[in-house]
């Protein structure tokens, strides 16, 4: 049994995004955004959006265990950002249907993301995945990098926010 719950947990965890546009469609379908609520929860999904980009500016995905940029202080901050810029759509939406969805999308979705992640991390890393998440590994500094943030897709995350921010704003605007 654990075996069909361990690759259900892999499909979920890479069908995430997919699952995320599924929600991104629903929240539009029953958002009723004011513009106050718009303006609030777009601040709260741009802090979200800008940690995740400053992650993907430092993440060398496969090649390492990050420890640099945001990596010093958050294990898992593209999961965080995600998780604020979710937050910041359903206050945009303001709608409470709309905040469960996404709040039932974080959930599921994230901690099966993070528990493979980590698995993945643990396999290809061991003792050097370990230090970090117990938060005994020394830090590495390295620069941002606009490269780096591009290898890893986060435009896709950008246009994402850029695209539910205006969605957002032309049902306020009604």
């Amino acid at each position: 049994m654990s075996g069909i719950v361990a690759g259900a947990a892999r499909v979920l965890a890479r069908k995430r995004v997919a699952g995320g546009f599924l929600a991104a469609a629903v929240m539009l379908v029953l958002a009723r955004p004011t513009w106050e609520s718009w303006r609030a929860g777009l601040l709260v999904a741009a802090v979200g959006e800008c940690i995740r980009l400053w992650a993907a500016g430092h993440l060398e995905k496969g090649r390492e265990v990050t420890r640099s940029g945001p990596y010093r202080f958050l294990q898992h901050p593209l999961y965080a950002g995600s998780t604020l810029m979710g937050t910041g759509f359903a206050v945009a939406s303001a709608s409470w249907v709309v905040a469960a969805v996404v709040a039932a999308y974080l959930v599921t979705t994230l901690v099966v993301a993070i528990r493979t992640e980590e698995a993945y991390l643990r396999a290809t890393f061991g003792d050097t995945y370990d230090r970090y998440a117990a938060g005994t590994a020394p830090e590495v500094h390295r620069a941002f990098s606009v490269d780096r943030a591009l290898r890893n897709k986060e435009y896709r995350s950008v246009l994402g926010f850029v695209a539910a921010s205006l969605a957002l704003l032309a049902y306020a605007w009604r």
